[in-house]
């Protein structure tokens, strides 16, 4: 089966809705036009709930198929934040916003689970609950935590839940499947070094806070060569360095920024120990000290084994079985969707779509041929997995 006539029907509406959420974005935990919009439009679609303001600006639907309510229910997510990121696409529908843009795709995601209401709330053609998620501050701010913190899963149980992610350059309409770690964890790393500036033409006056640095950052690529097991996964990157204002004054100090990246608990709490004690380590052995922060954001995103295997053939069914694929490998990239799967058993998918950029890039643009195909998978995961 194809994608559903009756969802390919309103394709054009959906990308209206699409369109409007990329002309207006807003980030995280700012998203209240967009969820106005959001709960609005579900309360049109005769969903049986709305709950607004959950974690903020977080919105849930609640969609009971023929019969009711019978205990059996599953959860769809998706995001609807936008980045902080000047928009250079120069589309007619392009943000109006100054220095904020849907650089992810959010807006589409968004679109796409409206879709998806819209379907079930007309056809009913399912036994038990369907969930609605959108929510708020995927980028950075980890909203899937803050809603499972508010009680998610207990307000609206669900046996499962599953969510989806574009993913250009890959083939349009291919939907990608992991079982296991998916996405990476992912942790923030701040380094402060404290030395004592001095005059560049007599650097023993002092104690050089950059040369601290430099060999900080030598030393924590021994982090992954030469602690973890080989076989193993994980990335320490310092991508910023603060320091100094001129060509001859030793500063006083330096503040370096990085990200850390890992799918096994253990790897995590390795990378963590031997960044805190090189960073203070080096810096006393240079008569300097130093402050470290290691600050763990999303965990990585693990898929269940089981709800995976049961969403292949609902995308299977939508795009025919040559293009639902394993994905080779795990990627590095980080999701708080995560934070649900933590919480619930469920399956994150990507659903390939064309486009000239890449996610966060100015360039990047939602490929609206796939509207239709991400609310069709949802659909049929719906109908299948709550037959009547």
């Amino acid at each position: 089966m194809p994608v559903i006539n009756r969802i390919a029907d309103f394709h054009p509406e959906m990308t209206a809705w699409r369109h409007d959420f990329h002309m207006h974005p807003e980030l995280g935990f700012e998203e209240t036009r967009t969820a106005g919009i959001v709960a609005s439009k579900l309360r049109e679609f005769g969903c049986d709930e709305v709950h607004e303001g959950i974690a903020t600006t977080g919105v849930v639907g609640v969609i009971h198929g023929a019969g009711g309510a019978n205990g059996k229910a599953v959860g769809f997510r998706a995001d609807m934040d936008a980045l902080p990121i000047e928009e250079a696409t120069g589309k007619p529908y392009a943000s109006t916003i100054k220095g904020k843009m849907h650089a992810c795709g959010h807006d589409g995601h968004t679109a796409i689970l409206l879709g998806t209401a819209k379907y079930l709330a007309e056809t009913r053609n399912f036994s038990g609950t369907v969930h609605v998620i959108f929510q708020p501050a995927e980028e950075n701010l980890g909203g899937g935590g803050a809603m499972v913190r508010e009680g998610l899963f207990e307000r609206f149980p669900m046996q499962r839940v599953f969510g989806l992610h574009n993913w250009p350059g890959g083939e349009r309409g291919t939907f990608l499947w992991k079982e296991g770690p998916m996405m990476a964890a992912v942790a923030n790393l701040e380094i402060e070094i404290t030395g004592k500036g001095a005059h560049g033409a007599m650097p023993h006056q002092g104690n050089d806070p950059i040369v601290v640095a430099a060999a900080i950052i030598q030393a924590m690529q021994t982090v992954v060569s030469r602690n973890m097991e080989p076989v193993d996964a994980g990335v320490i990157t310092i991508a910023c360095i603060q320091a100094g204002h001129t060509y001859n004054v030793i500063p006083s100090g330096v503040r370096m920024m990085g990200t850390a990246r890992w799918f096994l608990p253990e790897v995590g709490d390795l990378l963590e120990a031997r960044f805190h004690q090189l960073v203070r380590g080096i810096a006393e052995s240079f008569g300097c000290t130093a402050e470290s922060r290691f600050m763990r954001a999303y965990p990585a995103t693990v898929n269940d084994a089981e709800s995976t295997r049961l969403a292949i053939p609902a995308a299977a069914a939508v795009v025919g079985a040559d293009k639902v694929k394993e994905l080779p490998k795990p990627t590095t990239g980080a999701e708080d969707f995560s934070f649900m799967l933590n919480a619930c058993p469920g399956s994150y998918l990507f659903l390939g779509g064309e486009g000239a950029a890449s996610l966060h890039h100015p360039l990047y643009d939602f490929d609206d041929a796939i509207l239709p195909v991400g609310a069709s998978f949802f659909a049929t995961l719906a109908e299948q997995l709550l037959p009547k």
